[in-house]
């Protein structure tokens, strides 16, 4: 006989897995939103030109990105100082030098700042390597903070972990966000189990989560315990082979694809609306009991570009995403070459700008049928 199914979050235990509750039984189907308006935070590309930032196109790349979500009525946010910003190669006065160009350009938008344990050495975790970039993320206005993983803090159990990250909160003055990795992103990352999310989506600090998956449905595990339970705690997608999920399930988009794809997964989210919303732009406005049925091409459409740009190298690592973003941008005219951070050997061959506007091809196709702005090549 199989056993009940865990529903009820007082009988979960530390080690309880998703597989023995229900969350983790949930189609997609049954989660599907056509009514909410999520925000898109883009995991914002720092770009480089002869070894420095270039911070020309770091502000043309938001402004572009700004004017794609103002034209469809989605809220962004920026996410700095994370992975796609190089978050492990910046020095403390590049890290807040991001920030004040960020707000000096453009003061109004939220941003999301990554924080880590830079610094860290030995296998006891310490709250302090989280300090330093904590103190200055949060000294800026309309700002949350993200807790990146690190190995010493994945490597505590359970129970140790959840006090890990309760200590992080009482240094946070902003809502927090806490961040899961899987191995498909760095060997020793675990995700969280559901007695450890269901601990810190209780906690008042932390507004939400972003989940990093390549190979495991978690963000589905964590929209339906999230939703079951009234959980006042937003699970963020950061699956870039998925981003269409997120965008059905009415749920935030914490993505590095954001950037690359910014004017595409816009129009998608408008696109996916079922409501007549006054002043919508999308090519053939929805109204009534309409359903723009061409939002699915449009998912297609711009998870193709997105596989080539996350795919795996040799060793089965996607990090060198940020290079092929770089092309992208640089292929639409927002940036001037494509660099990366001097120290990051995350790198694509020679022929990567062929290989993106071949990846190209396809988007701008549909983006041209659908009337979508902002997005065809610079030359």
């Amino acid at each position: 006989m199989s056993k009940d199914l865990i529903s009820h979050p007082a009988d979960l235990k530390p080690d309880t897995p998703w597989t023995d509750t229900v969350w983790a039984h949930r189609s997609e189907e049954s989660l599907v939103d056509h009514q909410t308006r999520a925000r898109l935070c883009v995991a914002t590309l720092l770009p480089f030109e002869n070894g420095k930032p270039d911070w020309a196109g770091f502000e043309r790349s938001i402004a572009w990105m700004l004017e794609c979500g103002e034209h469809y009525g989605v809220e962004m946010a920026f996410v700095l100082n994370a992975d796609t910003g190089y978050i492990f190669n910046l020095t403390a006065e590049l890290y807040r030098e991001v920030i004040e160009r960020f707000r000096a350009a453009f003061p109004e938008p939220r941003i999301i700042c990554g924080t880590t344990a830079l610094g860290a050495s030995g296998d006891t975790f310490d709250p302090e390597w989280y300090r330093p970039q904590i103190e200055i993320a949060q000294s800026f206005d309309n700002a949350e903070v993200m807790l990146m993983t690190s190995r010493q803090l994945n490597a505590l159990g359970n129970e140790a972990r959840r006090d890990a990250y309760f200590s992080l909160a009482e240094m946070l003055t902003v809502p927090g966000i806490v961040h899961a990795l899987e191995p498909s992103f760095v060997p020793w990352a675990t995700p969280y189990d559901p007695w450890l999310l269901h601990e810190l989506a209780n906690h008042e600090k932390f507004i939400g989560g972003k989940i990093s998956t390549l190979d495991e449905p978690q963000f589905l595990y964590w929209a339906a315990m999230c939703r079951d339970l009234k959980l006042d705690f937003a699970p963020h997608s950061g699956d870039d082979y998925g981003i269409a999920t997120a965008i059905r399930l009415g749920l935030p988009l914490l993505i590095g694809a954001g950037v690359s794809a910014c004017p595409l997964i816009a129009a998608a989210r408008d696109a996916w609306l079922f409501d007549s919303t006054p002043g919508k732009k999308f090519p053939t406005p929805i109204g009534g009991d309409h359903f723009d049925t061409r939002v699915y091409k449009l998912f297609e459409a711009f998870q193709s570009l997105e596989d080539a740009v996350f795919r795996l190298d040799d060793h089965q690592s996607a990090a060198a995403y940020k290079h092929s973003t770089a092309h992208v941008l640089k292929l639409l005219g927002l940036i001037a070459a494509t660099e990366v951070h001097p120290d990051c050997t995350d790198r694509r061959p020679d022929d990567e700008a062929q290989r993106m506007r071949e990846a190209l091809t396809r988007p701008l196709r549909v983006a041209k049928r659908l009337g979508i702005p902002h997005f065809e090549l610079a030359e």
